[in-house]
């Protein structure tokens, strides 16, 4: 699976464009980021659906905490329903910085997520659900059929990529450095023995924040938002195996939270580009890509994608295109 990941920062007809192109560009995936603060998350793939054909759609990724899991549930049915069996559930915790804002922390997070997509394929199997764990359903179920889905959870630190690969579809791994694709592959491996036969292949995605320019320079620049975003959620960990300061990680985050972007973005280092993007010149794209493919079964090209979006996508589908010739 070659995807991209799109941010509703822009106005829901863009991004229905934007995923036109994509599919334009033969990429097989297209999923939308969320957080409280940007477009509805769930309506832009719904214009989505009704100007695509072919292309996988699913939020990438939802949080089991603003919305309760059995109407999550539901609005991914319901997505899938619209787009002819085009959906995919990606589930995982979400961005503490801005689920912080609203009242939320991510305790049992691991337990909620695994909690939210169980109780989603029961209720897409058309079972009556009752549920008490780190949420509560009583009798719950839908009233109308649905196809079967895959589920892809959102993943980083080694309980969450280790849940996935033994319970889910695929992972969506946030990821855009060889190394981490290589450690989790060595989770996903340590996981084999315990994985139900009937889930069939686990998907290891590189859900890689990507950032592509004719101009070296001006990809870079674009990459601050989101990696100041990863680097934010990165676990210890992670920031240990690039040697990324714990605490500039934790001043980019409280500036999230506060809302004060620019500084965020500007506490962003090239220590931190280079371990959580892969931003340069369409051949430096190809070859990080490659790099990643050696450890990941696909690629998902998240944000930005670059300084000007829609040339961004052409030149991940000429990327792609000389990776198949």
């Amino acid at each position: 699976m070659y995807a991209i990941e799109l941010t509703p920062e822009h106005p829901v007809a863009q991004l229905a464009s934007f995923a036109e192109q994509a599919e334009s560009n033969a990429l097989d995936a297209v999923y939308v980021s969320h957080h409280y603060n940007n477009r509805d998350q769930f309506m832009s793939l719904t214009a989505m659906a009704e100007r695509t054909d072919e292309v996988l759609l699913g939020p990438g990724i939802a949080n089991p905490y603003e919305t309760h899991p059995v109407t999550l549930a539901s609005r991914v049915a319901t997505l899938d329903e619209l787009s002819d069996g085009r959906a995919v559930f990606g589930i995982g915790p979400g961005d503490k910085s801005t689920l912080s804002n609203l009242g939320f922390d991510h305790d049992d997070a691991l337990r909620r997520v695994l909690e939210t997509f169980t109780t989603a394929r029961k209720l897409w199997d058309g079972e009556r659900v009752n549920h008490d764990g780190t949420f509560e359903a009583v009798d719950a179920g839908l009233n109308y059929e649905v196809d079967e889905i895959p589920v892809y959870v959102g993943a980083q630190g080694p309980h969450m990529t280790r849940m996935a690969a033994k319970h889910a579809d695929g992972a969506l791994y946030n990821g855009a450095h060889p190394k981490d694709l290589a450690w989790a592959r060595e989770q996903v491996e340590e996981m084999a023995d315990e994985r139900p036969e009937e889930y069939g292949e686990f998907d290891l995605a590189a859900y890689a924040s990507v950032s592509v320019a004719e101009d070296e320079a001006e990809a870079r620049e674009a990459a601050r938002p989101p990696v100041a975003f990863v680097a934010a959620g990165s676990p210890p960990p992670v920031l240990d195996r690039h040697g990324i300061d714990h605490e500039a990680a934790d001043d980019i985050g409280q500036a999230i939270s506060a809302g004060e972007f620019t500084a965020a973005f500007d506490g962003v280092t090239e220590a931190m580009l280079d371990a959580f993007c892969i931003a340069g010149t369409p051949e430096a794209v190809a070859e990080r890509t490659a790099a990643l493919e050696e450890h990941a079964d696909s690629v998902v090209f998240a944000s930005p994608l670059g300084p000007d979006v829609e040339t961004a996508i052409d030149l991940l589908g000429a990327v792609l295109d000389r990776r198949s010739r």
